[in-house]
């Protein structure tokens, strides 16, 4: 019997946009099951509280459960380190699964920081997802090879839009529906 794989996508997704429904819709169809949190990133200036982007995140993965029923949120995962995340994720499903933990191209770079990173890295294979803007280098995957780690990068386009993208432009059209309407009932951004 093979692997059960689980992707694991936690985000500090300030908001949560089309880009990263995306993402979960491409990671439902191709894993057994994705685990979703939000989090803070400690390399980031998040510009709402974690509360309120995590609840945006729930609505995303509710809305995509509709066609996707793999997907499930897990608030309890959200840790500022990676490992503990892990380590979170192993207590809940078990270490019979197989866990890819999935990155932006723009933490490429951090993750050489994070934590105990070769212990995390002997633990989970990585997905690289290609962002616009964050080109992925050889240097860097010779250098997360170097650590240990298994990775792949996504055969996947995501749309170009991001977070911090809306709160500077403020377009309706790169948010899901429900996130657009949690953002004006609590007159976030």
């Amino acid at each position: 019997m093979k692997d059960h794989q689980i992707a694991l996508f936690g985000t500090s997704a300030d908001p949560p946009t089309i880009g990263h429904q995306a993402i979960l819709a491409w990671l439902s169809q191709n894993y057994d099951h994705v685990g979703v949190w939000a989090s803070d990133n400690p390399f980031k200036n998040h510009q709402t509280v974690l509360t309120h982007r995590s609840q945006m995140l729930r609505l995303l993965v509710r809305d995509l459960n509709q066609v996707h029923s793999n997907l499930s949120f897990h608030k309890e995962l959200s840790h500022l380190r990676s490992f503990i995340t892990v380590q979170k994720a192993t207590q809940l499903w078990g270490d019979k699964v197989k866990f890819t933990l999935v990155i932006g191209s723009d933490l490429i770079e951090q993750i050489f920081y994070w934590y105990r990173v070769e212990e995390l890295l002997n633990k989970v294979n990585l997905l690289i997802i290609a962002r616009p803007g964050y080109n992925i280098n050889q240097k860097s995957l010779d250098l997360l090879s170097k650590l240990g780690a298994i990775y792949q990068v996504a055969k996947f386009n995501i749309p170009d839009v991001s977070s911090s993208g809306y709160r500077q432009e403020k377009n309706p059209n790169f948010l899901p529906n429900s996130i657009a309407k949690y953002i004006e009932k609590y007159q976030l951004y």
